[in-house]
């Protein structure tokens, strides 16, 4: 029998939502039904030695190295075109505050060029996130069928709305990771609604379980109350959010340590504000773990600030470690928490965050509560896989 050739196209592997769901459904795919490649257009990232062995990894495109490098050092060693593009892309960041769909858009109009279309012929080709990964599988991409994924709240407006149509007209289908996500992209009013689907992140229990044992957590020794939050230091996750509850926690008294795995642009804009707030002891910046699990399985809570979420993998990854949990009221949070069963809900403020960590710290009742329903709750969706592949076939 012949195997079907799919190809996966993604950013990067760092240590991010749509990332751990792509590497969750890798390992799950039958490779005895199908050659699986996979492009990328960062290198290194933390998720990547978990890519199973019969994933190709494609190498990288040459305009990637030449990117990496100081442009004194590779100027002379690649096409004219190379350096023209990387300036020009550059030049365009520098107007205004582009946001990462604007970046995704000014990205591809200056170095689109420049990036070669893939020569392989595909059954499948997957943009498995909004963005460059799309545009690229539009236009540079020879395959029967391609689908892109949606796993944000994607909003689109003016010249992005235009500049997004037209790659999302050459996908058969368009995969959103809830029925939030859905709503919102629907709310964009492209011509795509026969399009549309629903596939949610796979979260798959036993890997995430087998993990949790298997690496080091925390290494401090301290022993009051630990909080942790997952994910990339953007405007997205709300740090500025979890930093004004952090000050208000200390302000109470409780003796605890908040703990953030993560990395991204706003890092060093949140290390003054810690510092500014006097919270260096309170909030601790960890970087990125490649297994995070560990240090969700020995946090007392898990605290999620964002403003919006596709899906929300981390708080899927707590619920199936126990942890009770405290989130904002984002888009898509109820696709998967019931307030005051499996954690508690609340505003997208500060003192509503600070209010929540502190009940589940002092009512220990609730507090046990919330674990015993989290150890009867279904963990996991690897039932998913199925649709995923209804809608690849084999």
């Amino acid at each position: 029998m012949n195997k079907k050739k799919l190809l996966f196209v993604i950013d990067s592997l760092a240590c991010a939502g749509a990332e751990k769901s792509l590497v969750t459904l890798l390992s799950l795919i039958d490779y005895d039904l199908y050659d699986v490649d996979l492009q990328l257009f960062l290198y290194g990232g933390e998720l990547e030695t978990l890519v199973p062995k019969e994933v190709k990894i494609l190498p990288p495109f040459k305009y990637t190295y030449f990117s990496s490098k100081p442009l004194w050092k590779t100027a002379f060693l690649f096409p004219p075109r190379y350096t023209s593009a990387r300036l020009f892309y550059s030049s365009k960041l520098r107007i205004g505050k582009p946001n990462n769909i604007t970046k995704a858009r000014l990205f591809w109009e200056s170095i689109g060029s420049v990036i070669p279309s893939n020569q392989k012929h595909y059954d499948v080709a997957i943009a498995y996130a909004q963005g460059v990964p799309t545009f690229y599988v539009s236009e540079k991409v020879l395959a029967d069928k391609k689908y892109a994924w949606v796993n944000v709240s994607y909003n689109l407006k003016g010249i992005e709305r235009t500049f997004q149509m037209k790659h999302y007209n050459n996908m058969d289908k368009i995969i959103s990771v809830s029925e939030k996500t859905k709503e919102i992209f629907l709310a964009n009013n492209l011509p795509v609604e026969n399009k549309l689907e629903v596939i949610y992140d796979i979260t798959n229990p036993e890997l995430i379980n087998k993990m949790a044992i298997s690496g080091k957590g925390y290494e401090d020794n301290f022993n009051g109350i630990r909080i942790l939050t997952i994910g990339r230091i953007a405007r997205q996750k709300g740090y500025d959010i979890a930093i004004e509850a952090c000050s208000r926690l200390k302000q109470s008294g409780i003796s605890f340590r908040w703990y953030v795995l993560g990395k991204g642009p706003l890092e060093k804009e949140i290390r003054e504000q810690i510092k500014s707030l006097g919270l260096e002891e309170e909030m601790i910046l960890l970087g990125v773990k490649s297994n995070p699990y560990p240090y969700i399985k020995e946090a007392d809570l898990y605290v999620q600030t964002s403003r919006f979420e596709g899906y929300g993998i981390a708080l899927a990854e707590a619920r199936m470690l126990n942890t009770p949990i405290v989130t904002t009221r984002f888009d898509a949070v109820h696709s998967q928490m019931m307030e005051g069963k499996n954690g508690i809900v609340v505003d997208m403020k500060p003192e509503a965050v600070a209010a929540g960590i502190q009940q589940l710290i002092e009512n220990h009742e609730l507090k046990e509560r919330i674990i015993a329903y989290q150890k009867k709750e279904k963990k996991g969706n690897v039932e998913e896989l199925q649709n995923f592949y209804k809608l690849i076939g084999t």
